[in-house]
């Protein structure tokens, strides 16, 4: 994948400035431009200040080291010129900066980062291009405006949480501010967007619901029966009216007669809740068309706010999402496969994190945890002699007056046919399963922590696809033999075990899904208090 300074192309520059050039030609700006006959400037400004006027300004203006360190790297990497203003006023970046930074926070109602002096000057040369600014102020101007790009970014794209307080422990995506804002002022006719783009997406989708926010939210639904095709109730006129605002329902009718026109737009509504749907409406798909459009904004921005989190990865790897129990592999950036998955139950929770794919073992043996055996298999073991002959299990040894248990590959293996494993230290890997009814289950959390895939014959074939000597016919023989069979990658795949209860898929469709663990709402404490 390109590096992250590639990836973010140019921050926001906005291509209706072109009415602005026209007026920065008319006047320059009145203050001290570099002899390049002596000092070469390296950049597009020959306007330029010197260490002095930075310390002093950071001095007064900045507070802690970060920040102050960002601003020595970046000015003193450029022979101090300007970033922001040339001979002719604000630059073009700096406009662009400006208009979309603003368009944002309004737009996400964020004024977390606020220079009020800064606002001032700058909305004032952006009126009247032919403002005189004193040299002194002109200095002061510059740094502040530096300024506020590295502390708007840390707000802004670093994240507001510590993902460490709300239990994600995926490594967190590592900001380059000096190499972004170099990024920025040297690429002139992209768009900026340093982050992945199903958070741009998901953005958008807050920006649209706040509208519909503003405009009184939607109607809320009663009704007693299931509503489907054929059903007369004014029940059935709130719901269209309830499609019609979000855009899935584009009928303008709104009678009180459910059509087949109603009838599709209520299978996409169902399937963006997670839940399987025939098409009509019954008291749990109802109770998700009700939640109200300023709670599903706040599960919007949590979900934001952990995509600032996601590190750059490559173009290859699989994420499972936890609450929407699914397991989705991307190759060059596209989904080519995804199944469904049992997660771990509310007790037994799987953990979120990260790590590289690098073995696949065929008719694996179990080797039960020891909180199983102390709690299930060991009492299982006293109750019953046969227990362990008749389960295929065996003990290996002993560990602190328990037995160290494990189950035999074979039909009845908690593990399946095929475990796909990728080190780490909270012992959870993908496996198969002999339980294969519970993919049919709506809710999917069942496990003990690791994760169960559906298709776990066909997630072999693709990890090994790179393998000739693993052909299907060779895959199949290994995940039905009687001996435990471990094979390496010829190259690791990152895995990401994420959380997810809010997202845009490739269709343009908006997904919501249930706070299974809680995770949302220890977030919203930290976001919202």
């Amino acid at each position: 994948m390109r590096s992250t300074v590639q990836l973010i192309g140019c921050i926001f520059i906005s291509l209706l400035l072109a009415s602005c050039n026209e007026a920065r030609n008319q006047k320059t700006i009145e203050v001290t431009i570099r002899d390049t006959t002596i000092t070469p400037a390296n950049s597009y400004s020959n306007l330029f200040l010197d260490s002095t006027s930075l310390e002093s300004f950071l001095t007064k203006e900045v507070a802690g080291d970060s920040i102050s360190n960002y601003m020595r790297s970046f000015y003193n990497s450029r022979n101090y010129s300007f970033a922001w203003f040339d001979e002719y006023g604000l630059t073009v970046q700096a406009q662009g900066f400006w208009n979309a930074h603003n368009n944002e926070v309004r737009q996400l109602s964020d004024s977390s980062i606020y220079d009020k002096k800064l606002h001032q000057v700058v909305d004032t040369l952006l009126s009247d291009s032919a403002l005189f600014i004193p040299k002194n102020e002109l200095v002061e101007t510059e740094l502040r405006f530096t300024k506020h790009f590295f502390t708007y970014m840390q707000s802004a794209y670093a994240g507001k949480v510590d993902p460490k307080e709300v239990q994600w422990n995926i490594p967190r995506r590592k900001l380059k501010l000096v190499a972004l804002l170099d990024s920025f002022l040297i690429n002139k006719d992209s768009e900026w967007k340093p982050l992945n783009k199903h958070y741009y997406l998901l953005q958008q989708q807050v920006v649209k619901y706040r509208e519909i926010e503003k405009k009184g939210g939607w109607p809320f639904i009663t009704s007693a029966a299931t509503l489907k095709v054929g059903t007369k109730d004014s029940a059935v006129s709130l719901l269209k009216k309830r499609l019609q605002v979000i855009g899935l329902y584009t009928d303008g009718d709104t009678t009180n007669s459910y059509n087949k026109e109603l009838e599709e737009a209520v299978k996409i509504a169902a399937t963006s809740f997670g839940l399987v749907s025939s098409g009509a409406v019954d008291k749990t798909l109802l109770s998700q068309l009700n939640i109200p459009v300023t709670e599903r904004i706040k599960q919007m921005l949590i979900n934001l706010e952990r995509m600032k989190w996601m590190p750059e990865v490559s173009s290859n790897f699989l994420l499972a999402n936890i609450p929407e129990y699914r397991l989705h592999v991307l190759e060059d950036g596209k989904e080519v496969l995804s199944m469904n998955i049992v997660v771990g139950k509310a007790a037994n929770r799987t953990v979120i994190f990260s790590d590289d794919l690098k073995y696949v073992v065929f008719s694996p043996y179990w080797n039960v945890p020891q909180s199983i055996v102390r709690n299930e298999i060991y009492p299982a073991m006293k109750r019953n002699s046969n227990y362990l002959q008749r389960n295929n299990m065996e003990v290996t040894g002993y560990s602190n007056g328990l037995p160290i248990v494990r189950q035999k590959p074979g039909r009845s293996n908690a593990l399946g046919d095929v475990k796909f494993i990728f080190p780490n230290s909270y012992n959870i890997y993908f496996h198969d399963t002999p339980s294969r009814s519970l993919f049919d289950r709506q809710q999917r959390a069942f496990s003990h922590g690791c994760i169960r895939v559906q298709q776990p014959f066909d997630l072999a074939v693709y990890l090994l696809r790179n393998q000739p000597e693993w052909t299907k016919e060779k895959i199949k023989a290994a995940m039905h033999q009687s001996t435990e069979k471990w094979v390496t990658l010829n190259k690791s795949v990152p895995v990401f075990i994420t959380y997810f209860t809010s997202w845009v898929d490739g269709k343009g469709i908006l997904h919501f899904t249930e706070d299974i663990y809680g995770h949302d709402k220890r977030m919203a404490d930290h976001l919202f208090e």
